[in-house]
Order: structure tokens, then sequence, then C-alpha cells
């Protein structure tokens, strides 16, 4: 992607956080409610920075299949919601034991051990209780809105991020082979990536063609996400991630430039981005930002 096709994919990403922080800002009840403290944190975390990449995702691919992206403007705040509270506990002293996210403290810096904890809890119930609130998606189908339900419950639990992570932890200091690699990567990162593009879909009435198409290039993005932040990790510095480099390594733990190389790791990213590419290549300029947004997640420096 050229110069000035990245100056686009930014202008495209800078709105569309936009409208989603003024969403969240509208769904998460704020400070003046009891106890302030809980909310405050909660607030804290999700409106400490972040691309909003998996809500943007959400409405882009509703718009793919010619539905309207702020028409799934409540699922997708939930999703970075469910995102966000698994920052807030990626980031204690148990997990990753991480000082900065975003540039800023972590939770558990600011606010203690316990109410990260809680926040994060708050965040990931507040997610379901949103998607569930009538009066937001009731232009929506209910047999959409339950299926949307059910696989973001899927992804964000056992079968999806949590496993992920328990894998993740299971795994540091050891020495793993590429299998339990891929699925500390799927699991972790890219099955909300991908739940994030199918929800968007399922709610605009995507046909089965057009979801299996997708499904495909979000499982291929979403692996590419995690790839590019594996290298990130490697190249970048505090200033540029907003939070410490070099933790993947000293904590020992397993992934795609660890075990294959840096070199082989852009190379596989790359070739994940072509696929991607190539899933929805029948689709109309109305995917466009999804195709942009494939390339900008293997060329981003942050």
């Amino acid at each position: 992607m050229g110069s000035e096709a990245l100056l686009s994919i930014g202008t495209y990403l800078k709105e569309g956080k936009r409208i989603v922080d003024e969403a969240l800002e509208r769904y998460l009840p704020g400070r003046e409610n009891f106890p302030p403290t809980i909310f405050e944190s909660a607030r804290y975390s999700v409106f400490a920075g972040g691309k909003r990449l998996r809500p943007i995702l959400c409405m882009a691919s509703a718009v793919a299949v010619g539905g309207v992206g702020r028409t799934v403007l409540p699922v997708a705040c939930a999703i970075e919601m469910i995102h966000t509270y698994s920052l807030i506990h990626d980031d204690l002293p148990s997990m990753d034991d991480d000082d900065y996210r975003r540039g800023k403290l972590t939770n558990h810096k600011v606010f203690g051990e316990g109410i990260a904890i809680l926040a994060g809890d708050a965040l990931l119930t507040e997610a379901f209780h949103l998607m569930s609130a009538w009066d937001h998606m009731k232009d929506v189908p209910a047999e959409r809105l339950v299926t949307v339900i059910n696989e973001v419950s899927e992804a964000a639990g056992f079968f999806g991020m949590v496993g992920g992570q328990v894998t993740d932890l299971e795994s540091e200091g050891k020495v793993v082979d590429k299998e339990t690699l891929h699925y500390i990567h799927v699991h972790k990162t890219e099955v909300m990536i991908t739940v994030s593009i199918r929800a968007g879909a399922i709610l605009s009435g995507a046909r089965e063609e057009e979801l299996n198409a997708l499904t495909e290039y979000g499982k291929k993005i979403g692996l590419a996400f995690q790839i590019a932040d594996d290298i990130l990790d490697i190249e970048s510095s505090r200033d540029v991630l907003g939070k410490d480099t070099g933790s993947d390594e000293e904590r020992k733990k397993v992934t795609y430039p660890a075990l294959m190389g840096l070199e082989p790791s852009r190379k596989k990213a790359f070739e994940l981005v072509q696929g991607a590419l190539a899933d929805i290549q029948y689709f109309d300029e109305k995917a466009d930002p999804l195709r942009s947004i494939a390339k900008f997640i293997v060329e981003r420096k942050s």
C-alpha cells in the first residue's frame, strides 16, 4: 500500500475511532454512579487510547455486506469492552506484570490489583448487558442478535481467548512446537478479531457465502496481527508502542519470532494478508476498508 493509501486508511481509522469513542462514552456508566471508584477504573482503561480495531472491523464488515455501520455499534462497543477487560487482567502481576499500557500506567498501578480485577470483571459483564439491551438493538432481528451473543461468548471464553491465555501462561519458559504456538495465537488474538468481523456481517444479514469469506479473512488477519505484535515487541520502543517492549523475550514467551526468526515471521504475516485479500476479492468497493485494514496490520509501527 503506497503513502496515499496509508493516509487514506489513517483517516478512516481515525474517524472510526471517533465514532466508537463517542458511543462508548454514551454506553459506559460514569463515575457519578456509586461506588465511583469502579466506574473510574473501568473508564480509565477504556479511554486510555487504542486503535479500536475490533469495533471498526465490526462496522466495516457490516458495510461490506450492505449494512449500516452505526447499526452494529452497541455490539462493536461491547467487543471493545471485552478486549479492554482482557488487557486489564493481562497486565496484572499474576499475569504479564506490565507497568504501562497505551502510554499510561496500567490499571492496577493506579487503582490497585483488587479494583483492577473487578474493573475487568465489570467490563466483561457490561459487554453482555449492552449487547442484550433491546432498546439499543431493536432494529436487528432477535435471532441474529442471539447468534452473535453466543459466538462472542465462545470467542471470549474457554474455547477462545481464555483458553489461549491459559496455554500462553503454561508455555512460558518451555520449548513448544509450532502447533502449540499456533493454538496460542489463534485463541488469544485471532478468535476475537474474527468474531468482530462475523458479528457485523451476521447482524447485517450476510449471505452464507459472504460470511464464509469474511470468516476466512478474519482468521488470516487475526493471526497476522498477533505476529506483527510479536515483531513490534522486538523492534519498537515503549515511546512508540506505549508499553514496555522486550517483555516477551524476558518472560521467555513463545512467539513466532522466537520460534521461526524475524524474517520468516515477517514473511508469514505478509502471506496471511495476501490470503485474506484473496478471500474477499469478489466483494465490491464497500469492502475496500477491510482490504486497507489488512494491509495496515502488517505495515503499522505501533
